[in-house]
């Protein structure tokens, strides 16, 4: 594959074929083999039948995943990409449509059925539903790869809101075709989006609630659409938010740099550190791994800065979810170290910091660009998340989204502004 399964499916793969060689007597490829041939040693090697809550048999279901994956892969050019939301940490893309497969999913539920052929059935359909784009495509269609699927799949961005629990539980009590025709309304008072961009939007939101049930509430059936009840509260509810920006950049940078604060000393450096410093490593990365906290974080949480207690859902109805992407945040810890929060002193400290290292390094620290990009992006984020915690009234809540979803905050800010804005009514 041009895009390899993660690690530890290729070595749960390995062990499953090594197994299956010992029971049989002889090696078994697990690429050409048929599924119901394989499904008969399953029984001597699990000696027994198969329990999905069993670690050992999820690892044998891992290992099949893979396989079917590399047979995926060899017949349709399918590929591994990262997705946070997959049992396996990632998911298989295909170039010519976008189809997002888990194989680990697809494999659990065969075997649950005790019916590994199943997995035939899951290939020929995509096998017809990739020959049914290959023979209605027009023209060159773009293929698409990993990067491509990261963005539109894989929940690598966060960002805070502040929410209004009455408008959440008002939204989440609505029925989805009267959220799609407001939401179609504010689309029409929209005017600075292009129309373009409005007929996306429509096409990718409303009608997704218009396919949902129209006699039932939103909350009542979260689970058929959560990624939309997610937006939706964002649309009708949020009352302030802070940019987005990559996971690790909040918990590995971001977040730390308000536990840290503003020191005027800093600790001892070794010569690892130095040697890092010295490698162009970025001031603020260091500053983050070197300096210790000035209050103490959760050791075991969310981000390193909420304990698993500060954390909950938005919505009873979210229990439902599965993948939980949106959830609501106890600020009593993090509240005190915003109100203190300044962001001339933080710039200070990381200066003050870099100048340390250097005076440490005997000399200067090579140039890094990223080194300010990071530095001002942390202090956007962070004048963000104090105003939302300080200022804004209401539930804080962490959203969980792609690049793509990123990207489209703007336009999701715009819809949100005329959702919200007064209606002229003529007589």
């Amino acid at each position: 594959m041009a895009h390899p399964a993660p690690p530890h499916v290729q070595s749960a793969q390995a062990q499953v074929a090594a197994a299956l060689q010992q029971v049989e007597g002889k090696p078994v490829d697990l690429l050409t083999v048929p599924w119901s041939q394989v499904e008969t040693s399953i029984p001597k090697l699990l000696g027994g039948a198969f329990q999905p809550n069993e670690p050992n048999h999820q690892g044998l279901a891992l290992g099949l995943a893979g396989a079917f994956a590399e047979r995926l892969a060899k017949e349709h050019n399918a590929f591994w990409f990262p997705n946070r939301d997959s049992p396996e940490g990632a998911s298989l893309g295909f170039p010519e449509m976008p189809i997002v497969l888990s194989p680990f999913s697809e494999v659990m539920n065969s075997l649950v059925q005790g019916k590994l052929a199943r997995l035939d059935e899951v290939a020929a359909d995509i096998r017809r539903t990739l020959g049914e784009a290959r023979f209605g495509a027009a023209g060159n269609k773009s293929k698409l790869g990993p990067a491509e699927y990261q963005r539109m799949v894989d929940p690598g961005f966060m960002q805070f809101l502040v929410v209004d629990p009455a408008k959440a539980q008002k939204t989440l009590e609505t029925k989805p075709d009267v959220l799609a025709r407001d939401i179609r309304d504010a689309l029409g008072r929209a005017t600075q989006l292009p129309s373009e961009v409005r007929q996306q939007f429509e096409g990718q939101v409303v009608a997704v609630l218009q396919q949902m049930d129209a006699t039932k509430t939103l909350a009542d059936q979260v689970e058929v659409a959560p990624r939309i009840a997610e937006l939706m509260i964002h649309l009708f509810a949020t009352q302030g938010n802070t940019g987005a920006a990559q996971n690790e950049f909040w918990g590995q940078l971001i977040l730390p740099l308000l536990f840290i604060g503003a020191p005027q000393s800093f600790p001892p450096v070794d010569d690892e550190e130095l040697e890092a410093f010295a490698q162009g490593a970025t001031a603020m990365e260091l500053f983050v791994d070197v300096v210790p906290h000035a209050v103490q974080a959760p050791e075991d949480g969310l981000l390193g800065a909420f304990d698993r207690s500060e954390v909950g859902l938005v919505h009873p109805s979210f229990e439902r979810a599965g993948m939980q992407r949106f959830l609501k945040l106890n600020t009593a810890r993090i509240k005190p170290l915003l109100e203190r929060f300044d962001a001339n002193q933080m710039v200070d400290a990381v200066r003050r910091f870099t100048k340390y290292m250097e005076e440490k390094a005997g000399k200067g620290a090579p140039p890094n660009p990223q080194n300010e990009e990071m530095l001002k992006a942390a202090t956007v984020l962070l004048t963000d998340l104090k105003r939302a915690v300080t200022e804004v009234k209401g539930e804080l809540c962490l959203r969980q989204i792609t690049e793509a979803d990123a990207m489209s905050e703007q336009v999701v800010g715009a819809v949100r502004q005329a959702l919200n804005a007064p209606r002229i009514i003529l007589a």
